[in-house]
């Protein structure tokens, strides 16, 4: 397992990756910044180009939309130009104007000077603005690799884990089969959003698993579209280990595992493998295991419950019948 955090995000990386779905386009001659993208949030300059510069966080993208266009229109030249340099008095990674404004006449030119790069979208602001955020949340989170393999099991997402060797694939493959979907196989690209952990396939090997014996195979071609996703939130680690007699394995499933991905736990289920033993029903039953408990719903907590209340209900009985009996 590797953690990571990609702590620099370069303008024209942004650019290449949703020029198209944010309709954007580069109103400076490039995309040279002074400085890089270091934090996912968006600032807007309202107060800085009105003068207020105290809480101007000028290490952030900065959106211009309607209300700072407007404002900037309502000044003479001197006045428009006396405003951006207080935004330009700091370095910026870049500017982005939104509905397709168009910029007041010494933006471009001031920004070119002092090498910030202007981009311009066509979509409204508020949506762009929450588009953008989502898309900068992505890229800074927390994330990690695991050897593994996750599956949408009846909607939960079950990472399977173990041994290189020890059957992930082929389990997965099973579960396939049985009508589930294969998230990713081999490589699972983790990344935390908030409390929840998300699992993808690498861009490389998404949708292929390896089969020992067979070679490489595409599952969205052999069974389909339904067959697939591209990512979910993972809720249980299924942890694959080869049988030990000498070992304690747990029987009863009161004390509940737990297992520690970026900061977030889930649970963990540790299943003993040896041969004959059908691994993909065992799964198909901790999902709906799990499911259950979401819904308040425990087997093992309801059995020893049971079992306690029936003790306590003989214990009675025998108090009773040796009273009698006196």
């Amino acid at each position: 397992m590797e953690d990571s955090l990609r702590y620099v995000y370069p303008v024209d990386q942004l650019y290449d990756e949703c020029k198209d779905e944010f309709k954007l386009e580069v109103l400076t001659p490039g995309l040279a910044s002074p400085l890089q993208i270091t934090v996912p949030d968006i600032h807007r300059p309202a107060f800085a180009l009105t003068g207020f510069m105290e809480f101007f966080l000028h290490d952030r993208i900065q959106l211009i939309g309607e209300t700072e266009t407007v404002y900037l229109s309502s000044l003479n030249q001197a006045q428009q130009r006396e405003a951006l340099m207080r935004l330009f008095s700091k370095p910026l990674p870049c500017i982005i104007i939104t509905k397709r404004l168009e910029p007041i006449p010494d933006l471009v030119p001031l920004a070119t000077e002092h090498g910030i790069p202007v981009i311009r979208t066509a979509l409204p602001t508020t949506p762009f603005l929450h588009m953008l955020a989502d898309h900068l949340e992505d890229v800074f989170a927390p994330r990690m690799s695991v050897h593994a393999s996750l599956v949408d099991v009846y909607g939960v997402g079950l990472l399977i884990s173990g041994q290189s060797g020890i059957g992930k694939s082929e389990i997965a493959l099973d579960l396939v089969e049985r009508g589930h979907r294969l998230v990713a196989d081999d490589v699972v690209e983790i990344i935390r959003r908030g409390n929840v952990i998300i699992g993808k396939g690498s861009e490389h090997l998404r949708h292929f698993m390896e089969i020992r014996g067979i070679g490489i195979i595409n599952v969205m071609d052999i069974f389909g579209i339904r067959a697939v996703r591209v990512q979910k939130r993972i809720e249980v680690e299924v942890r694959l280990e080869v049988w030990d007699p000498k070992k304690d394995w747990d029987r009863l499933g009161l004390d509940e595992k737990y297992v520690d991905f970026l900061g977030t736990k889930i649970r963990q289920v540790v299943i003993p493998i040896y041969p004959g033993k059908n691994i993909t029903v065992i799964a198909e039953s901790i999902s709906l295991n799990h499911m259950l408990k979401v819904y308040g719903i425990d087997a093992a907590k309801r059995f020893n419950k049971q079992l306690i209340d029936m003790m306590e209900s003989d214990r009675k009985t025998r108090r009773y019948l040796k009273y009698d009996t006196e």
